[in-house]
């Protein structure tokens, strides 16, 4: 079972929405190439509401994804995309099916 997960909330500018969703889709080849990143999830939760949740092994695992290709592109894409800048939540798991 995965022990570390991160959940990022991201919140469209009005007028974004497409932008942000084709943003995230383009994103899953580069954490494809991420062998320490278990689950990558890009998720919308709502109009205009978007997340990215996924999970690792270990700190080094989770790290290496937060210093990698996909973070970066991120925080490049923040202030074109998003309300306000990307807010990384790290989480720990305790239970997963």
């Amino acid at each position: 079972m995965p022990k570390l997960a991160l959940y990022v909330p991201l919140k469209a500018k009005p007028g974004k929405e497409s932008d942000v969703a084709a943003f995230l889709t383009s994103a899953l080849p580069l954490v494809e190439a991420e062998p320490g990143t278990l689950t990558w999830y890009a998720i919308q939760e709502g109009d205009g509401e978007y997340a990215i949740f996924d999970t690792f092994d270990t700190e080094g695992d989770r790290q290496t994804h937060l210093d990698g290709k996909v973070a970066a592109a991120l925080m490049e894409k923040a202030e074109e995309l998003f309300v306000e800048p990307p807010q990384i939540h790290r989480l720990a798991l305790l239970a997963a099916k």
